[in-house]
């Protein structure tokens, strides 16, 4: 007899598939027997989120009294119960605690990858509110589901509706109904009308998004129009969805057509200050870093330890009120009608070097009044406090060769040398880097050639880059820049630590001609940073404002130091040298620190006087200082444009030696105090190579050949037989060493020699298309701008 397969009757196959799914249901039954459904937990009550200082002192528990205040169902209006029904869960009424098709939809976007979340029903959700903490997990899920298929089998649905809109999250810090209409409306809930339960239901979505006051601090996208136009879609589907679900009359929805805008934000009081910035900032860093999310913060509980130091502070905050107290006095500098000290504004930041902690800010007046953190906004250009990001390419990358393409490897570039010497002219036509004259064009794709203006006229023959940093001149820097190329001056700004985005221009202004002396506008905080970097010798650290967060005792986030290589020692401890000089003798001697401790920076002013800046640090810390005029209400949708300060504090102009520097240097004082009086290490080598950018090699002195000596012989008694011979001796002539014309050679250093010159106009300043179109000396119009320092 052969061999047959063996083959599994029907009823065999039935009986496994039986057994499979009556184990399958046996464990779920077990699982489900052990979860127990716990007490309401402490999140519950909404905890306030404490915030520390770096030595570990209380800096402030959020919010006070928690805005929470519970009521029954009885007084919670049947529309607001509609409306979180029809928006949240329209078969609240017939579940049984879960969704099984929304839990699916859950676990199929969690077994890919997906975001843990959704399929939530109001049971649910309730659940996590009160028995659960926030984590999105697969344990945390099921522990959710069995509990809350508990809770609706042994919970009227009208005491989950009551436990739900007294723990939901509201935004602004209101917990529950009650305090949300308080919050956004003023009344209790009981008076809340249909359109105003809509919007209120449409806030627990995310109220970080859906609040139209907006919530840039926790993330730069919630603006308020963004969050505006999201509540007003969500509003109107809500309503809609009343009505399609048949809990609202089509009759009813028509009186609400308009918008319910709630009223404006209520500033706490214990934000008053620097500390509304600071609790901000932390926000923001523990959300953007992904430590929590907006939701988890929110809920509270959490011990977080910020890099804040107290003294510095208010060491910041001090320096500033003593200019702000000494100078600017509105209504007293008026000029042509305008009055010059209003809308004056101040940021700054102290980053420690060694690790990137920033351990001080100025905010602004009052984090309470002033809602835009100064420290960490955007939008005031630089200027020539830039030009250390350009120093660095040129020591890192190097120069082009002139007769090389515009894109060039590094072995085809000369590093250059910081005795590398330019035209320090005012109105120096700029070249591009094959030493044809440089060509933009402007917005009817006209070409025009570029003349660069130093600012208040400063005219100089040819200078050093060591004495243009000093003297803060611009035509040299524009002009090693385009040498250079402008792509890598960016990349070496975003390697010290500046971060592009689109309100900054690091990225949209790297093809402006103009680039290298500061036409984009990073923040205060990132202008430390960047400082810093050269001040920790090349070594580049993020910057970070929390330590350690803590919740329910438990460390569950501990900053990593993550340390880079942006540029040498070498680079780095030249241009900190160079920056020494600035302080020692050229712009930045008003901010000479007493005693002699060794300091670097440098200032910065820009066009039509719109900013200053003084950035600086000595080896133990690295600060920036920004002062500029802008009126910050948003009238009409839009942000109003930064103002000159002509006149501003009395001051004819204002350069970042003036206030800026008298901040820098007050506040660094103090800050210092008590601290060891370190010096500044100095390069181990020389770096580079002395070019000549847009001047001529120097000619060697000319030499003259000597003359031979002529020996006169004694004229014989007797006539000689023959004639004496002609001297052989080739007559002497003057001989001159062709010039030198490689910007590569000819190593000789001349001297720097100052001239008068006029002041020029202002202009715009054009972008090239590939930075190599050259043109002859009249070719297109010229037009001039940027008198940065």
């Amino acid at each position: 007899m052969g061999w047959r397969h063996w083959m599994p009757s029907w009823r065999q196959v039935t009986a496994l598939c039986v057994g499979f799914v009556g184990g399958l249901v046996g464990l779920i039954g077990i699982a489900y027997a052990m979860v127990s459904v716990p007490n309401e937990n402490l999140a519950a009550q909404a905890q306030n989120n404490v915030y520390y200082w770096a030595d570990g002192s209380q800096m402030i528990a959020t919010g006070g009294e928690i805005n929470r205040q519970n009521i029954t169902i009885d007084e919670i209006p049947q529309a607001m119960q509609n409306a979180v029904i029809a928006g949240e869960n329209k078969t609240f009424e017939t579940d049984r605690g879960i969704d099984p098709k929304g839990i699916a939809r859950a676990l199929l976007n969690m077994a890919r990858g997906g975001e843990t979340q959704g399929g939530s029903t109001i049971t649910q959700q309730y659940v996590k509110n009160t028995r659960l903490d926030q984590q999105q997990t697969f344990s945390r899920k099921f522990k959710e589901l069995f509990i809350s298929i508990k809770v609706g089998a042994t919970m009227k649905k009208s005491e989950i509706m009551e436990g739900y809109l007294n723990t939901s999250y509201f935004g602004r810090g209101a917990y529950g109904i009650q305090a949300a209409a308080r919050t956004y409306y003023g009344v209790d809930a009981i008076k809340l009308n249909p359109s105003q339960c809509a919007f209120l239901a449409a806030l627990l979505k995310g109220p970080t998004y859906y609040d139209p006051a907006g919530n840039t601090s926790i993330d730069p996208i919630a603006t308020a129009a963004s969050n505006k136009k999201n509540s007003m879609i969500r509003w109107k589907d809500i309503l809609d969805l009343e009505v399609k679900d048949k809990l609202l009359s089509a009759t009813d929805r028509a009186k609400y057509t308009t918008y319910p805008m709630p009223d404006p934000v209520k500033q706490n009081a214990q934000m008053a200050g620097q500390i509304g910035y600071m609790v901000n900032l932390a926000k923001s860093y523990v959300i953007n870093n992904k430590v929590l999310t907006a939701d988890q913060l929110n809920q509270g509980g959490y011990q977080i330890h910020t890099t804040f130091q107290k003294p510095k502070v208010e060491a910041m905050e001090a320096a500033v009120k003593k200019v702000q107290k000494q100078y600017i006095k509105p209504g007293t500098h008026v000029v042509k009608g305008e009055d010059m000290d209003k809308y004056v504004q101040f940021g700054g930041a102290s980053v420690n070097p060694s690790d990137g902690a920033i351990v001080a800010i100025y905010g602004g007046t009052d984090a309470t009044k002033h809602f835009t953190n100064n420290a960490d906004e955007t939008g005031a250009q630089v200027g020539s406090t830039f030009k250390p990001y350009v120093l660095a390419a040129a020591m890192t990358y190097g120069a082009r060769d002139p007769d090389g393409p515009a894109t060039q490897s590094e072995s085809e570039r000369t590093l250059v040398s910081p005795d590398s010497e330019f035209s320090g002219k005012d109105n120096q036509l700029i070249d591009d880097y094959t030493g044809k004259p440089w060509v933009g064009y402007d917005k009817d794709n006209k070409p025009f050639q570029w003349r660069q203006p130093n600012d208040d006229g400063d005219n100089y023959d040819r200078v050093t880059l060591r004495v243009a940093l000093d003297k803060s001149l611009n035509s040299p820097y524009v002009q090693l820049g385009q040498d250079v190329g402008t792509d890598k001056v960016h990349d070496a700004a975003i390697s010290a630590g500046l971060v592009a985005d689109a309100s900054n221009g690091l990225d949209d202004y790297k093809n402006s001609v103009t680039y290298s002396i500061g036409t984009s506008s990073p923040s205060a905080i990132r202008m430390a940073d960047g400082y810093a970097t050269f001040d920790n010798h090349g070594r580049q650290n993020d910057p970070y404002s929390v330590s350690t967060v803590v919740h329910n005792g438990k460390q569950i986030y501990k900053h990593q130091l993550k340390t880079k290589v942006a540029f040498s020692p070498t680079v780095s401890d030249t241009i900190t040298g160079m920056l020494t000089d600035v302080v020692k003798e050229g712009t930045g001697t008003p901010a000479q620190l007493p005693g002699g401790r060794p300091a670097a920076g440098k200032t910065g002013t820009t066009d039509d006087n719109k900013s200053a800046w003084f950035d600086g640090y000595t080896p133990q810390l690295s600060t920036s200082i920004v002062m500029f005029r802008r009126d910050d209400q948003v009238h009409d949708g839009k942000t109003n444009p930064f103002l000159a300060m002509y006149g501003t504090g009395g001051a004819e102009k204002v350069h970042g030696d003036s206030f800026p520097a008298q901040i820098w240097k007050d506040y660094m004082t103090s800050a210092m105090s008590g601290q060891p009086k370190k010096t500044f290490e100095k390069p181990t080598e020389e770096i580079g190579k002395v070019i000549y950018g847009n001047v001529p090699s120097p000619t060697p002195t000319p030499t003259m050949t000597t003359p031979p000596t002529t020996t006169m012989t004694t004229p014989p008694t007797t006539p000689p037989t023959t004639p004496p011979t002609t001297p052989t001796t080739t007559p002497p002539t003057e001989t001159t060493t062709p010039p030198c014309t490689s910007i590569f050679g000819c190593p000789t250093s001349p001297t720097t020699s100052p001239t008068t010159g006029d002041d020029a106009g202002n202009g715009n300043a054009g972008t090239s298309n590939g930075g190599s179109n050259g043109g002859n000396g009249g070719t297109g119009r010229e037009e001039t701008t940027s008198r940065q320092q």
